[in-house]
């Protein structure tokens, strides 16, 4: 594990030599070296993982379900570091169709937010218990095409966290956005990551 600035850390292969890179995006109060922890599930060492950290531990203060205006400027600038994560490794010469961005929890709350808002062709858009941010009712006229992007969604039924109305929001909105969807709700499962998502997760890499 190596660190490409002061909060970023990654893993795997070296960037130039990755066939792919996933962004490991945490959840709250949890670290990157954690997300770090589910790459070795994922049994590819040719890729290139980076994961951000939060400066706090938690991306934005209050619930994903909360009115946008209480989680800023943090939501702002949470999205601005998947940006610029995503843009330093293009810069790196890694293309965006082979960028997966995979966040857990918070940061999947996160990742699908991102994705959302900068939609494009990426390699895969991950998100294990989590949906796209803000109140019921939240305008959701997203601008941009995902352009068939394969996005996976896997969430509990009774996730204490994440109301699985939102989970069904979440894959329809990234569908009508273009995203190749597959979304996979766990009866009973609790707020965790289970092998099923974990070779959801192999499947979309092997395709990279």
């Amino acid at each position: 594990m190596t660190t490409m600035s002061s909060n970023i850390v990654r893993a795997g292969a070296p960037l130039g030599a990755a066939r792919a890179a996933v962004v490991l995006v945490h959840g709250r109060g949890a670290s990157a070296e954690g997300m770090l922890g589910l790459a070795d599930a994922f049994d590819a060492s040719d890729i290139a993982y980076v994961a951000p950290q939060a400066r706090s531990g938690s991306w934005y203060p209050q619930s994903f379900m909360a009115p946008i205006a209480q989680n800023e400027p943090y939501l702002s600038n949470a999205l601005t570091t998947l940006s610029d994560t995503v843009a330093k490794l293009e810069r790196q010469g890694m293309p965006a169709e082979k960028i997966v961005v995979l966040g857990f929890s918070q940061g999947a709350c996160l990742a699908l937010e991102f994705a959302a808002r900068n939609a494009r062709r990426y390699g895969g858009i991950v998100g294990l218990s989590g949906g796209l941010i803000g109140p019921d009712g939240t305008p959701r006229a997203y601008a941009g095409s995902l352009e068939g992007t394969p996005v996976f969604l896997g969430c509990s039924d009774v996730d204490f966290h994440i109301p699985l109305v939102r989970v069904n929001e979440s894959a329809a909105v990234l569908k009508t956005l273009g995203a190749n969807v597959t979304e996979i709700i766990y009866p009973g499962m609790g707020h965790t990551v289970v092998q099923d998502e974990i070779d959801h997760v192999k499947s979309i890499l092997k395709t990279l």
